[in-house]
């Protein structure tokens, strides 16, 4: 030790390594580090753990790649994908790539066609080749069909030496550039012209982009079901808004009954449901009879398949998917932020505007959300009681699946209906924020 001093003023002043282990907080008992065998044992056991639970959450995740991933991918790819022309026709295809796209193509090409369509004939397939054609050139199924019946009569050797005129005199329509243009388009594996056609669109003989020549209907049907689908939105929230904040100012068990009567549709099938208000609005139904007996009109109204007969029924239908949100998030506010706010002097109106108003937002925003993004995809609503007047896209997709049998222009329009439901969703995070989102 060193001193200062002798005397009764003398500083005592230890070593500076004294110093520091004098300094240093005293070690809990059992505070040391793990040996290597240590380690490498909680390294097992907190892999077991992790594998524990990836086993009982991979069903789930299974089932989800299945029912979901799966179908959106396979969706993607066959609205660009199509193989059926370069499979029946494939040598024709390959020749026809040498074409300038001008004129009647070369009787190299004429004659590998005339040649294609007797085999197509032979194996009863000629139907699915002018079907393909038929869908990028409407007139070309007959025009396929009969010259193939007429191909398969004809020696192989006469094909052989004179298929283009044999061709050219079977139907005028194989002079037509066009018809040559259309095959060489469709018989490409890859393609955007599902798309191009989901978007009314179509390509020119010179390979530009132009707005479809033939009907143009799925913008307005995509234009039409957003319309349709906002004013669902708008009805569900007017009539669901007010009947949320009775229940959830009612005693619990006076709530429990409403919300009974609020999820007895769930109870109900779908069907069942839409096929009331089938009764409720045709010409003799019970709407059409109460305001002829009252006197407000002297003949039956026009209400079924029409516009407003799918609104109706899609908003009681999805009403219960708004008022759900709304109550499970009025329910947690104190009413006594409203009282305050009447004590301070603020107006009835207004407190509920500035106060009780912004804390339902959550609540709101989760009901728009469910309520909109349901109604773009309905299709048995609008299907039963909309007719041509109430169809939304969901129903001319469903149209191309089961009767006109074009998978691939179906799920071209499935895909842009998920894209313009992911870009509303980004434009509703964007602006309002997803973390404003609350189901309870």
């Amino acid at each position: 030790m060193d001193g200062a001093g002798n005397g009764p003023g003398a500083v005592l002043r230890l070593p500076p390594s004294m110093t520091e282990t004098a300094l240093q907080p005293a070690a809990a008992p059992g505070a040391r580090g793990l040996t290597r065998e240590e380690a490498r044992v909680a390294s097992r056991a907190l892999n077991r753990r992790r594998l524990v639970a990836l086993a009982l959450v991979l069903p789930l995740l299974a089932f989800v790649a299945f029912a979901f991933f799966a179908p959106v991918a396979t969706m993607l790819h066959r609205s660009v994908h199509n193989s059926t022309v370069v499979e029946l026709i494939p040598d024709t295809l390959e020749i026809l790539q040498g074409w300038s796209g001008e004129g009647t193509p070369s009787d190299a090409v004429l004659t590998s066609m005339a040649v294609d369509l007797k085999r197509l004939a032979n194996e009863r397939t000629s139907g699915k080749l002018a079907e393909e054609l038929n869908r990028g050139l409407p007139g070309t199924s007959s025009v396929v069909k009969a010259t193939a019946r007429k191909m398969r009569r004809v020696a192989d050797e006469e094909l052989a030496a004179d298929g283009a005129a044999l061709l050219l005199a079977a139907h005028k329509k194989w002079a037509d550039p066009a018809l040559w243009s259309t095959m060489r388009e469709v018989g490409r594996s890859y393609s955007e012209r599902n798309f191009l056609t989901a978007l009314d669109l179509e390509r020119s003989p010179s390979g530009g982009i132009q707005q479809r020549e033939s009907a143009r209907i799925y913008i307005q049907l995509y234009l039409k079901t957003l319309k349709i689908a906002l004013i669902i939105t708008v009805l569900t929230l007017v009539l669901g808004y007010p009947l949320a904040y009775v229940i959830a100012g009612l005693p619990a068990k006076a709530a429990g009954i409403m919300l009974i009567f609020v999820l007895l549709p769930f109870w109900t099938s779908l069907l069942v449901r839409t096929t009331s208000w089938i009764a409720l609005l045709q010409t003799n139904g019970v709407v059409n009879s109460f305001l002829m007996g009252i006197g407000i009109t002297g003949e039956p109204l026009e209400m079924m398949y029409t516009e407003f007969a799918t609104i109706v029924a899609m908003t009681h239908i999805l009403l219960p998917f708004m008022v759900l949100p709304l109550y499970s998030v009025m329910k947690g506010i104190d009413r006594s932020y409203m009282r305050a706010a009447l004590s301070l002097g603020s107006g009835p109106i207004a407190a509920f505007i500035r106060v009780y108003f912004p804390m339902t937002l959550p609540g709101l925003s989760a009901g728009a959300l469910l309520v909109f993004i349901i109604s773009v995809g309905y299709y048995i609503t609008p299907a039963l009681v909309g007719g041509t007047d109430g169809q939304m896209i969901s129903n001319i997709i469903a149209f191309h699946m089961q009767q006109s049998n074009n998978w691939e222009l179906a799920a071209a329009l499935g895909t842009l209906l998920l894209f313009v439901i992911i870009v509303l969703y980004w434009l509703y995070d964007r602006l309002v924020g997803a973390k404003n989102i609350k189901l309870g």
